[in-house]
Parts: structure tokens; C-alpha cells; sequence
């Protein structure tokens, strides 16, 4: 059966009496190369096991199965459940779990299939929908789970966003943040016309290489959190006025110290410093938020 294939899509979704849900972001890949070459990236990491978010009808999942000992498919559309249950009916090593990952508790989904990920190395693949990447990265970024990578397709705006540089008019809140956990890379381009229905944009897979411990000294993650988005909320502004705007017990001159003992200009803003830079901007700024905050 391919799962690639428009008719046999559409066939198995008429026989379910299900349609495509604008609402959960559906778009189901029409290219076989494409899953084969995410499963192949996902795979590289060495993982033992892979969360899959999104299966669909399962064209990604089959190929995670021929390269995982086990998966984890997680999918919100219960109409598509019993088209899993079909397509993956030859694939012993899938469990399909409907729910909303957004919903979940990873920690217990883990420890209700029997996986310790402190013991037994474990991925994420998915195709996220366009209109909820980043809740659904960070939800997975701070699950306390010790996930090996994450690989997944999203929107290209939102790849070029995740693995933009510094200084860049692609970078963000959410690549700085992301700098904490992990290293981004770009791996290929997902045309519109690869998927059905056809989105109006083209997709991109990036896959994220978790540290497997804190590569940064920071004395107080949830300031240094405040602080990144703090500098991108008012992103015409410079980080003093931004950074004293977010943070009322901190002061222009705080805030200019800290920059000159970091050897950046009093006047540079929040888009030029990595997340390197705001590591050390919170631990500079820290000791004025334990006396001020």
C-alpha cells in the first residue's frame, strides 16, 4: 500500500468517513522520498526509540518502524486512529496513542510503555502543523525528557528561524532559546506541492541536536528566559530600554554595565547578542535581581 500515493489517501480516509481537518493543520505527504529521508535523519542519532508526533496515515511511521526498534506515534485526530490501526497493521513494533502531545504528560507516557529515556535513547520526528510549531517544540524542549535529537518538518519561514545567526533579520526569540538546548541545522527543502492538500508554502526539515547536559553556567534559567524575550518584545528597541521595560528592577545603567563588561556598545540591540551572550547577560544581571527583583 503506498501511503504516498493521493488516490490511496483519499480512499482510506472516504472508507473512514473522515476528511482533512484544516484545524489540526493536516497536510499529508504525497513524495515518498520525503519520509524516507526524514526517517533517515532521525535515524542518524543512533536512537533506540522515536516519538513520532503526527502519523497521519502513517507513511512516516513505516519508515520509522524499519529503522527503530520501537515508535511512539502520537495522533490528535481520532478519526485516524482506526486508518493507523490498517496501515501499520504489519508493523508490531508501533504503538499508536491518540491524544494531544500538548496535553500529555511525557514523563508518564514514557513510564506507561516501559521506557526509561535516562536508559534507553529515544528521538522525535514529526511534521508539525505550521500554526503551532514553537508551542510544540518547547513543550518537548522543557519535558524534562532527555530526548537524543528532535527532526522535524515545518514551515521554511520557521526552519530559517530556528537556525538563523545572530545579527540576522530571521533571528529570534525562539533561536536563542533553542540555543540552549541544542544545535539546529537546515537538512532539506519540502516543496508545497509535496503534500495534500497543498499548503501554500513550502516546508523545510530541521533537525535539533540536544546537549546531553547544560553546555552554559546560568544561575537562574527562568530570568535568562525573561531576559531573551525580553529583548525580542520590543525589537526596535535597544536592550537597555527593552530589558528595563520587561524588568522594572532593573535600571538603564544595570543594564549598560553589564553590556560594556561584556565589551558590546551601550546602544546594541537584543538581535545582535547570541544566546552565548545572554548566558553571560544573566549572570552579570542576576546579582540586581536578587537585590531588586
Amino acid at each position: 500500500m503506498d501511503l504516498c500515493n493521493p488516490r490511496v489517501i483519499r480512499i482510506l480516509m472516504e472508507e473512514a468517513g473522515i476528511r482533512f481537518r484544516r484545524d489540526y493543520g493536516q497536510n499529508f505527504l504525497i513524495d515518498s522520498s520525503v519520509p524516507e529521508n526524514i526517517a533517515e535523519a532521525s535515524a542518524a542519532g543512533g536512537a533506540d526509540v522515536v516519538l513520532e508526533i503526527g502519523p497521519g496515515v502513517g507513511c512516516l511511521t513505516r519508515e520509522l518502524a524499519d529503522r527503530f526498534e520501537r515508535v511512539l506515534a502520537v495522533e490528535i485526530d481520532r478519526g485516524l486512529i482506526g486508518v493507523l490501526a490498517r496501515t501499520l497493521a504489519d508493523k508490531p513494533n508501533v504503538t499508536v496513542i491518540s491524544g494531544d502531545i500538548m496535553k500529555m504528560n511525557l514523563a508518564e507516557l514514557f513510564a506507561e510503555q516501559g521506557i526509561d529515556p535516562a536508559k534507553t535513547p529515544v528521538s522525535v520526528a514529526a511534521n508539525l502543523p505550521y500554526y503551532i510549531t514553537t508551542p510544540i517544540l518547547m513543550t518537548l524542549l522543557e519535558s524534562g525528557i532527555p530526548f537524543r535529537d528532535i527532526t522535524v518538518m515545518v514551515q521554511k519561514e520557521v526552519a530559517d528561524r530556528l537556525v538563523a545567526k545572530a545579527g540576522t533579520s530571521d533571528y529570534g526569540a525562539i533561536t536563542a532559546v533553542l540555543g540552549y538546548w541544542g544545535k539546529a541545522e537546515k537538512l532539506f527543502g519540502v516543496p508545497h506541492s509535496a503534500f495534500l492538500p497543498a499548503p501554500k508554502v513550502d516546508s523545510a526539515v530541521v533537525r535539533i541536536t540536544l546537549y546531553p547536559k547544560p553546555i552554559y553556567e546560568i544561575p537562574d534559567t527562568a530570568f535568562f528566559f525573561t531576559l531573551i524575550h525580553g529583548a525580542f518584545e520590543m525589537r526596535r528597541k535597544t536592550l537597555q530600554n527593552a530589558l528595563t521595560a520587561k524588568c522594572p528592577f532593573l535600571s538603564k545603567e544595570d543594564v549598560a554595565d553589564a553590556l560594556r563588561a561584556m565589551g558590546l556598545p551601550e546602544d546594541i540591540r537584543g538581535e545582535r547578542l547570541s544566546t552565548a551572550d545572554f548566558a553571560r547577560l544573566t549572570q552579570l544581571l542576576y546579582p540586581k535581581k536578587q537585590k531588586n527583583g
